[in-house]
């Protein structure tokens, strides 16, 4: 009779699995709990820059965690975790130059622009459509 052999390894990648499927229910209840703080931090009656700032350190480490765990890039190769970094930068910088392409103060509608300066302004007697021009005879 032949007997089959059970390969060390494929046990292993058994409890490799089950390990994994551990770690994603703790990141999972971790995150939970920072998205719980973070609901909890907008209604404290802390100073408004407090506040942003506890709420982006917050998010950017959720968005650490995710990308680290449930992305896989803590098991990739070190070479696809710097090209996703690379398009990250890339994105923050296109963001942030098109966010001071189109700051407020330069993108108010034409009905609602704030009021000119009296240096701007047509002299008292002018008016802004022109003259109608002169019959023909």
């Amino acid at each position: 009779m032949s007997s089959v052999a059970h390969s060390p390894a494929g046990a292993h990648d058994a409890h490799h699995v089950d390990n994994k499927f551990a770690i994603f229910v703790q990141l999972a209840f971790v995150l939970a709990v920072i998205t719980g703080v973070e609901i909890v931090m907008v209604y404290l009656p802390w100073a408004k820059w407090m506040i942003v700032g506890g709420l982006t350190v917050l998010s950017v480490v959720k968005f650490m965690f995710v990308i680290f765990i449930f992305m896989h890039l803590r098991w990739d190769k070190p070479f696809c975790t710097i090209l996703f970094f690379i398009g990250l930068i890339l994105a923050v910088a296109t963001v942030t130059a098109l966010l001071q392409l189109f700051i407020v103060g330069d993108s108010y509608p034409i009905e609602s622009a704030p009021p000119r300066t009296a240096a701007a302004a047509p002299a008292a007697g002018a008016t802004s459509t022109p003259a109608p021009a002169p019959a023909a005879k």
